[in-house]
């Protein structure tokens, strides 16, 4: 990867805006990052083509105004790794740096931030012979056995992993398998990367706020027509099985038409539910960063000093 032969990064700004859903990231970047910053997308549903709607992408006017990378690069049939996208973000920071501005990582997929920062884990390479064999398992017995079987190997990992991301769950079922060892005990390196110094963002917000913003958030969807973005992917041949649609917002839609039942209010009830959980799940993972910053982002006041501070060590 060329990343491993990157200069230095210890002496240039880097910002890293991480918050649950519906915490307001958006809108924080487009309030204080409109000039002299270009924004590297960390979510895993918005670097998917047609998937608009339910994974909350920024709207053209803004990517017109601020610019986005690694928004829209694949096909919702594709898969995107960990891997992928430190390589990609690697190429788009070294671009925003060559081009006189500060690059803004932001979005909500926690791991993606980690493995930016410390680089990937050194879990070892999958043998052939036992992927076929998980292969076969998930074949025989479904993403929800196999869900459950690394439950119990591997708690730490069934939790952060979705129960029908059958890529993410065979992968750490093919580790244990491999090593014995559960693909959550594979620490990552202890120092960042490039001697990197992010000035890391955490967005907080009250428990209930959030939720009630999520309820908004997910009303929205519906207003703006996250069924017909459905019913268009539908007309592309789209199914569960596609790696895009493990997303909260189209695997509930999926799921229903899997089951022969697809009633839109339980189908938005369900959304709800799963995206306060999921929320809960990243507020924990955000938390993990000692060096973070939590700040309330309709402080605009606050965040702006902590901002300033930050840019005049550089």
């Amino acid at each position: 990867m060329r990343s491993s032969t990157r200069p230095t990064r210890r002496n240039k700004p880097l910002i890293f805006i991480f918050g649950p859903t519906a915490s307001g990231k958006t809108a924080l970047v487009e309030r204080l990052f409109s000039t002299g910053y270009q924004i590297v997308n960390a979510d895993s549903v918005q670097v998917y083509r047609y998937l608009d709607i339910g994974s909350a992408k920024p709207s053209s006017e803004l990517m017109e105004k601020i610019p986005h990378h690694l928004v829209n690069i694949l096909e919702p049939w594709q898969q995107f790794t960990a891997g992928m996208f430190v390589q990609l973000a690697d190429e788009a920071v070294d671009r925003i740096y060559s081009l006189g501005d500060i690059p803004v990582l932001t979005g909500g997929t926690a791991f993606y931030f980690k493995n930016f920062l410390y680089g990937l884990s050194r879990a070892p390479e999958c043998d052939p012979e036992i992927r076929a064999q998980v292969a076969a398992e998930l074949k025989e017995k479904g993403a929800q056995a196999l869900h459950r079987q690394l439950g119990e190997v591997d708690p730490a990992s069934a939790q952060r992993i979705n129960v029908h991301d059958t890529y993410r769950i065979t992968r750490a079922l093919e580790v244990y398998y491999q090593s014995g060892r559960p693909l959550s005990s594979f620490a990552l390196p202890s120092e960042p990367r490039f001697g990197m110094k992010p000035l890391i963002l955490n967005l907080v917000r009250d428990k209930q706020e959030l939720h009630h913003r999520i309820e908004l958030r997910v009303e929205q969807m519906f207003d703006q027509g996250l069924a017909d973005e459905i019913r268009q992917l539908k007309r592309m041949k789209a199914g569960s099985s596609w790696p895009a649609l493990v997303a909260i917002g189209y695997s509930e839609f999926f799921r229903a038409f899997d089951n022969g039942c697809a009633d839109i209010s339980t189908i938005k009830a369900d959304i709800i539910r799963n995206t306060k959980q999921y929320a809960k799940r990243q507020m924990t993972f955000f938390r993990s960063f000692a060096d973070a910053v939590d700040v309330n982002p309709d402080d605009t006041a606050a965040v702006e000093a902590v901002l300033k501070d930050y840019l005049e060590k550089f």
